[in-house]
């Protein structure tokens, strides 16, 4: 999908009153401005377009807000305007947000479907906005792209084209390991959940970047399709399953923004890619595996398969010690009920970057919530015949406990470790946010790295 921008000067330019200044506004109108206003003003609109006086045009659109610094009051008038070219008449500390809600709202998923054109662009100027907001748009529209795609189409392999692709527009490099390769290379956990299904299991792996830079690297879960494995799921549990290879499509989405921008790191992007499938050779309830790391684990639930992928993948990305390693993961139910599914939980290892990360999703209205990695709470997956169990012992705290499962995968003495829990899904619609996939917590990161690796 083309994205609804330019790089141009020139547009209907459209205002942001707040409701509270309007009247003062209007009274200092010109006379045919007033009474156009006056007379064609409703009371279910926050939209007025007010045409040219004496000749065809528009001559600017007003639009009413309750506060003029929330940069998702741009968010639905893409779909609402006429067909034409605008430019947003705000202060340039608002711009980049603004354009950037304009160009998110006008997000389609045609791919199955017929939809009507979108004909209204914003027009921006300055070259350094448009590029920023061209190259966050792009990287949003990806991830959306990748979690709105029913399963069939969107397997291991698929995430490996995309990724593939990825890498050599970028000038990257890409590899991958499938099937019973993982076994042979010790990625067992990774095998162990993706070999019931005819879509192969595989390991993902994009580098980019100077080798002499901070190395970064981001982990994805990337479970395409989550049946429960032989914990079945019911069938309202298992509906949205195919957005179980959201943290997948975030790091993804997350690489093509820090490639567009070129950050001074040396990049890595590793994907567990795999459908939770039922078979004859599903791994089941009670079984024990030796994982990468060495650390045994007892499957105490089929369901709680993405910590299993993410452990391997994390191990390896360990290896490297990297300077700052990034997962994002649609990892538990709980953080959902924590949190509810518009704002993301993430754990950290290290205090200042958390602070970093949460102040910037302040600053640009992408809010992310740090939650504890509270150790009591490891005692809750201790297992009698293993190291740990997959999953803890009761509901309580399951984001907390997951995250804590994780963590004995990584080393926070060495590398300051960061794991987002997300929804990658908008459950209503919202300015700029249309139902389905969506890329949460991306943008604060992404500020934040930008900040660190300058």
């Amino acid at each position: 999908m083309q994205l609804p921008i330019i790089h141009a000067d020139t547009g209907t330019p459209i205002k942001f009153i707040e409701k509270s200044n309007f009247d003062t506004w209007l009274s200092s109108q010109e006379s045919f401005v007033k009474s156009y206003v006056e007379v064609t003003r409703s009371a279910n609109s926050n939209i007025i377009v007010v045409p040219k006086q004496n000749v065809t045009g528009l001559e600017f659109v007003v639009v009413t807000v309750t506060d003029v610094t929330d940069m998702w009051n741009a968010g639905d008038l893409a779909k609402q305007l006429p067909n034409g070219q605008y430019t947003l008449d705000v202060n340039d500390d608002s711009l980049l947000g603004y354009a950037l809600s304009f160009v998110l709202g006008a997000y389609q998923f045609a791919v199955y479907k017929s939809l009507p054109a979108i004909e209204s662009k914003i027009a921006i100027a300055d070259e350094e906005t448009f590029n920023k907001v061209k190259q966050q748009a792009e990287a949003i529209y990806l991830v959306r792209d990748l979690v709105n795609m029913p399963a069939a189409d969107m397997m291991p392999q698929h995430l490996a084209e995309t990724m593939e692709e990825l890498a050599a527009r970028f000038d990257g490099q890409f590899s991958q390991i499938i099937g019973d390769e993982l076994l042979e290379q010790n990625y067992p956990t990774i095998h162990m959940v993706g070999r019931a299904s005819d879509n192969k299991p595989r390991l993902l792996d994009l580098v980019w970047g100077d080798e002499s830079a901070p190395k970064l690297t981001l982990v994805g879960k990337g479970v395409c399709f989550d049946s429960g494995g032989l914990d079945l799921k019911p069938a309202a549990g298992m509906r949205n399953m195919k957005k179980d290879m959201g943290g997948a499509a975030h790091v993804i989405g997350l690489a093509q923004m820090i490639m567009a921008a070129n950050l001074p790191v040396r990049l890595r992007v590793l994907v567990p890619a795999v459908e939770n499938a039922v078979s004859r050779n599903a791994f089941r309830p009670g079984d024990v595996i030796k994982t990468r790391k060495g650390i045994t684990v007892e499957i105490d639930n089929t369901d709680a398969e993405g910590r299993l992928v993410l452990c391997d993948a994390l191990a390896e990305a360990q290896t490297e010690n990297p300077d700052l390693l990034i997962d994002f993961a649609t990892l538990t139910g709980a953080c959902r009920i924590a949190l509810g599914t518009e704002l993301p939980g993430f754990y950290s290892t290290d205090q200042a970057i958390a602070s970093g990360i949460m102040a910037q999703g302040l600053q640009n209205q992408d809010p992310v919530w740090q939650l504890p990695l509270f150790d009591q709470y490891k005692a809750l997956f201790k297992s009698d015949v293993a190291d740990i169990a997959n999953c803890g012992s009761t509901p309580f705290g399951g984001s907390i406990t997951a995250a804590l499962y994780l963590k004995e995968f990584v080393e926070p003495a060495t590398t300051p470790w960061l794991h987002f829990d997300v929804m990658a899904y908008n459950i209503r619609p919202l300015p700029g946010r249309p139902l389905g996939g969506e890329g949460l917590g991306l943008r604060a990161t992404f500020d934040y790295l930008a900040t660190r690796y300058k």
